[in-house]
């Protein structure tokens, strides 16, 4: 299954690292990312893979909020299912 990782804060080194490191430390695989910054603000999207996760969704999606907040981050975990239904009719 897939999901959606979503960043956004004020700019500091290793965002990705941190995040990517999470992943890596959860058996998450990244499938595609995109990042930007504008001005002093960071803003990233990442597509995952989680069939090979080594923890339940929740508390995976429970620790990057965790690590985001230490770090003045909002991070979200979004499964693929939310968006097959916001685009289902």
């Amino acid at each position: 299954m897939k999901a959606v990782i979503t960043v956004i804060g004020k700019d500091s080194i290793g965002i990705i690292s941190l995040v990517s490191g999470k992943c890596t430390e959860y058996g998450v695989n990244i499938l595609d990312i995109t990042q930007s910054v504008m001005q002093d603000y960071f803003a990233m999207i990442m597509l995952v893979d989680t069939a090979e996760m080594k923890t339940d969704f929740a508390a995976f999606s429970a620790e990057l909020d965790r690590t985001g907040r230490e770090r003045g981050l909002e991070i979200r975990v979004m499964h693929e299912d939310i968006f097959k239904s916001m685009h289902h009719v």
